[in-house]
């Protein structure tokens, strides 16, 4: 009984583990970590999209791409029924995109999907993405655009040059703490 326990964590682990790097390399534009998400033969359903795992990555990476300079995918809620091999979860997300012109693009939902450990890795198999709100709305000024060296440890951007690929991971900020604190 124990092993089985055992065996179910470490299981929702990996798929929890396969579903944050979804976000992961969909907000980094990361195109091997996104189909390393995916089994080749998967089939996913978003939006406007409905196929494989290499045209969708190339549409949501144009899509992206193109209408915003910066995006977060952020997982919540996550539920998981594993039979075997086969593993059907609800997760619900929440997207914010830093569109070009300033505004934002906010959006919630569920990814309801089908994963697969095939070949000891469990990978989605099919995805159908439930949208069930969306806004558009004005961006504000960044509180913190004034600090010199804000970025020094490395500016946020999409790709191996983003501070999240650093190893390691060093601060070469000047030490300041605000005042009355």
């Amino acid at each position: 009984m124990a092993n089985d326990q055992l065996q179910r964590l470490i299981d929702r682990q990996d798929i929890l583990d396969c579903l944050t790097r979804f976000c992961r390399a969909t907000d980094r534009l990361d195109r091997a970590l996104f189909l390393s998400t995916f089994h080749d033969d998967a089939v996913i359903a978003a939006g406007p999209f409905v196929g494989g795992p290499q045209p969708l990555c190339n549409w949501a990476f144009d899509l992206h791409g193109a209408a915003q300079h910066t995006t977060q995918h952020i997982i919540t809620n996550h539920s998981c029924e594993i039979d075997g091999d086969v593993a059907h979860a609800e997760t619900y997300y929440q997207f914010v995109g830093c569109n070009r012109d300033d505004s934002l693009w906010i959006a919630g939902g569920r990814y309801i999907d089908r994963l697969e450990r095939r070949d000891g890795a469990w990978r989605i198999a099919l995805r159908t993405n439930a949208i069930e709100w969306n806004h558009i709305a004005a961006a504000l000024p960044h509180p913190f655009a004034g600090i010199a060296d804000i970025n020094a440890n490395g500016e946020p951007s999409r790709g191996a040059g983003d501070p999240s690929y650093a190893r390691p991971l060093v601060n070469k900020r000047a030490g300041a703490v605000p005042e009355g604190y």
